[in-house]
């Protein structure tokens, strides 16, 4: 790790191999055996390939996230096309060219009418998954599932697998899974007693929390093991697929930047750093009033001697990572670690804000040893305009 610092000048990303494959392990042994696990890649692209022969399949979401699992060559049977738009001309060309091994998500009438019209045009199979609307622009309505299920002879090449649910993320409360649980398992109840149809699978994203914070107190163990127990009391037996994003990549994940100034404005102490909130994205932040878990690298046993409000190189108030964080005596060029940001933190900030660096992001193997999958790289070029001579 040392050899990592002295190459970065700037901040950087590392996603820790090892605390992935802890966590999916961890999983799988606190769940029912049966019950397979779906990576969302949206969490954290980078470390798809690391959980190819971990996971069950994978959760895409965009045309560009599906692009990223064919240049890893990830199977097709282990891919869900998901997500609240999908682009007819994307998913023609799926079809057309045999990626028909792919399960897509139904979001809406329109996006089931494309896949009746390409499954017809193309003399080919499609499998469907059709999304539960939890009341937002999600999914559709239970009365439309049942009209789809109820003409499900009438598609030839239409192979509707079962149900989708997602409902929101950062979910503590047993109470609200089991409401979440008894609704899919009475709408499954329903469609095997008035239409006769069995769900072969139910895909449900649990929203299980991440603890980002030193004020979150969550028992995983007792939410996790009493998850699992509601779902072997389910009345319906689908196979179930639990997807997961934040859940499993989490943990993996450090992010590294570096003190560049420090001062005293009326009296509160402020750190600036290289990164800020283009680089680092906590969920449920709340202007940094939460404290998330962090050190200054080589300094992680000394006592703190004074508070600091960090924040980042952003021309924008709002750049606050951590407020009135305890800290050991601190000198500009030192490096502060921030923990748990293996989900979103590298894709959600506001990369392209003020035309900074984005970060190298490093991948730290089961041996030890650190591989580079991207390099640090200039966003100038992508927010200046290129003026072309106009045409008639």
């Amino acid at each position: 790790m040392n050899e990592i610092l002295k190459q970065n000048k700037t901040a950087f990303y590392v996603f820790d191999v090892k605390t992935l494959k802890d966590r999916v392990a961890y999983l799988r042994k606190m769940l029912p055996e049966n019950v397979a696990v779906c990576y969302a890649i949206k969490a954290n692209t980078f470390i798809t390939a690391e959980l190819e022969n971990d996971v069950d399949r994978f959760e895409i979401c965009s045309p560009g996230e599906a692009e990223i699992c064919d240049l890893l060559d990830i199977p097709d049977e282990m891919m869900v096309i998901s997500g609240v738009y999908k682009t007819p001309e994307v998913m023609e060309n799926m079809v057309a060219n045999g990626k028909c091994d792919r399960i897509f998500t139904v979001e809406s009438l329109t996006q089931f009418n494309l896949f009746k019209e390409l499954s017809e045009k193309y003399k080919k199979k499609i499998s469907l998954l059709l999304r539960l609307t939890n009341g937002s622009q999600f999914g559709i309505n239970s009365d439309e599932i049942e009209e789809i299920i109820s003409k499900r002879n009438e598609f030839e090449y239409l192979d509707i697998l079962g149900i989708q649910f997602f409902s929101g993320t950062q979910k503590t409360s047993l109470k609200k899974l089991k409401r979440e649980i008894d609704k899919l398992d009475n709408l499954l109840i329903l469609l095997k007693e008035k239409y006769d149809y069995t769900a072969e699978e139910l895909e449900y994203g649990t929203g299980f929390p991440a603890a980002y914070f030193k004020e979150d107190n969550i028992n995983e163990d007792e939410l996790i093991g009493g998850f699992a127990q509601l779902l072997n009391e389910m009345t319906s037996k689908p196979k179930i697929t639990l997807e997961l994003g934040r859940s499993i990549a989490a943990a993996c994940g450090k992010y590294y930047t570096h003190i560049v100034d420090k001062k005293c404005n009326k009296g509160e102490n402020y750190l600036l750093v290289d990164g800020g909130m283009n680089h680092i994205v906590y969920y449920g932040q709340h202007m940094a009033m939460k404290q998330p878990y962090l050190s200054v690298c080589g300094k992680e046993t000394e006592p703190c001697t004074e508070s600091w409000n960090i924040c980042g190189s952003l021309c924008s108030m709002n750049d606050i990572i951590a407020k009135q964080i305890s800290l050991p005596d601190i000198e500009i060029g030192d490096v502060i670690c921030f923990e748990n940001t293996g989900a979103y933190c590298m894709t959600e900030g506001i990369s392209l804000f003020l035309s900074r660096d984005i970060p190298s992001v490093y991948i730290k193997k089961e041996d030890g040893t650190y591989l580079c999958v991207r390099d640090s790289f200039e966003t100038f070029n992508l927010n200046k305009p290129n003026y072309r001579k106009e045409t008639n």
